[in-house]
């Protein structure tokens, strides 16, 4: 599923994770979320249900944050408000933003389509799809635009889907389930 969002919209989508930060920041939680400035410009694309992962960057490319769902029953631009407050705040990788860091950050959005799962790796395009694996209690996903950034092919993309569930490199050749996923993804 693509939602072809405009221009404007991913914009807009942008000015909301940055003021879900900001909201939070000075102690105004969802504020903008609620605030009417947001409820007159709302689409309806920006109003249907998808999953979406917000990144924060610091210094032009050095990862700050990375949080998001793949399943949502709320709206584009709701979980988007959400995600961006859990990776400025809860990703258990980093410390919680401080209000220094906010002008030094940058936000990336990755809206996303339906899991997919695969029954052969061939269906597997670098540069359009993300992976999720699940083994056992075991699970992890990297984005799409992953496999690219560190140059990966398709083995060293499976292979580092594995070790980010905490799986052994080579995990993915038996009994583990594997999704594919599509983004749109847009950045400040």
């Amino acid at each position: 599923m693509e939602y072809n969002l405009t221009e404007n919209e991913k914009k807009l989508l942008i000015k909301i994770a940055r003021k879900s930060i900001e909201d939070s920041l000075s102690g105004k939680k969802d504020n903008y979320l609620n605030s009417e400035e947001l409820a007159v410009s709302l689409t309806d694309n920006l109003k249907k249900k998808a999953g979406v992962f917000v990144t924060l960057k610091t210094n032009g490319e050095q990862l700050r944050g990375c949080i998001g769902n793949f399943v949502s029953n709320v709206p584009i631009y709701t979980n988007i408000y959400k995600m961006a407050y859990e990776a400025a705040f809860n990703d258990p990788r980093f410390r919680p933003l401080d209000s220094l860091e906010i002008n030094n950050i940058s936000i990336e959005i990755s809206v996303l389509s339906p899991l997919e799962k695969i029954s052969s790796f061939d269906e597997i395009t670098i540069g359009k799809h993300g992976l999720y694996i699940m083994k056992g209690p075991y699970h992890g996903v990297l984005l799409p635009q992953v496999a690219t950034e560190y140059h990966m092919n398709k083995t060293q993309f499976l292979e580092a889907v594995s070790q980010k569930a905490g799986l052994p490199n080579d995990a993915y050749k038996e009994n583990a389930d594997i999704y594919i996923f599509s983004a749109e993804i847009f950045s400040e």
